[in-house]
């Protein structure tokens, strides 16, 4: 299968093409690199450099390739900096997705899988967030991505498109041989930030609140690693021809701030201030 992957060269889209690559398939890296890396690219790969505003770019990749399916990562991701740039985020993310819908339905690719989010789920009225739940979205981003999955809903009635939105929480970890993990700048996300207390590259983790109605009154994430979650696409795309879905992707339980810096000192050794 010819396998596009948008956003091929950032953390979570450089692991699933590796495992794509690895398990047999043809993959091409679709990716500007404004916040993605060339280096994390699969060397089984082809790389094409463009960005998803770009029609022609894109006309051109699924013409040259012969594209079978499509795996959508590339986007603005970053909740905090939605809600003081919305227009970047509801403009970009769903102008920019729907360039790559329409390019895709126009060349007959009927297989798209969209990296959604858990960030649907502002208020959840009952825990574990099962994929019933309603949705309300908790910020731009949020939204940006609950448009595509309508979209998307409609172009499965229209054209037969068969889709899976992937909503997951909090991607973690890294490749198990060290070759891609998490290298973002600025770095947000709290395991890499601890981490780099540990080797020396941050002075401390600022933890922010410490009354939550938690069991140490630090924040609580649903942490998934990775390699499970880029496996999950791979079966989310084999699952297609039993019809569109979308699924919930965690490992169940959340782990507070406290619990993660802990792991942290116990794995490393390291005092970690905070």
């Amino acid at each position: 299968m010819n396998i596009l992957v948008t956003g091929g060269a950032g953390y979570i889209g450089s692991i699933v093409t590796a495992e794509l690559v690895e398990s047999g398939e043809q993959v091409v890296v679709f990716d500007n690199l404004s916040m993605g890396h060339r280096q994390a690219v699969h060397p089984g790969a082809t790389f094409v450099q463009g960005d998803l505003a770009d029609r022609a770019a894109l006309d051109g990749v699924f013409a040259t390739h012969h594209i079978d399916a499509v795996m959508h990562f590339a986007s603005y991701t970053l909740v905090g900096e939605s809600m003081e740039q919305p227009f970047k985020y509801i403009g970009d993310n769903v102008t920019n997705g729907l360039n790559l819908l329409r390019v895709a339905v126009q060349a007959g690719v009927r297989r798209f899988i969209l990296s959604s989010t858990a960030n649907l789920f502002d208020q959840p009225e009952r825990m574990p967030i099962d994929e019933e739940e309603r949705i309300i979205p908790g910020s731009p981003y949020g939204e940006s991505k609950f448009i595509l999955e309508r979209m998307l809903h409609w172009l499965d009635r229209i054209y037969g498109m068969r889709y899976a939105a992937l909503r997951y929480f909090n991607a973690a970890g890294a490749a198990p041989d060290g070759s891609r993990g998490e290298d973002h700048t600025p770095e947000l996300h709290l395991i890499p930030r601890v981490l780099k207390v540990a080797l020396g590259q941050l002075d401390e983790i600022v933890v922010f609140g410490d009354d939550y109605p938690t069991r140490d009154g630090t924040c609580v994430r649903d942490y998934i690693h990775v390699v499970d979650l880029a496996q999950a696409h791979i079966l989310a795309l084999h699952a297609l021809d039993q019809g569109s879905r979308t699924y919930n992707l965690g490992n169940g339980q959340g782990f507070t701030v406290k619990e993660v810096i802990e792991t942290a000192r116990e794995v490393t050794g390291h005092p970690i201030p905070a």
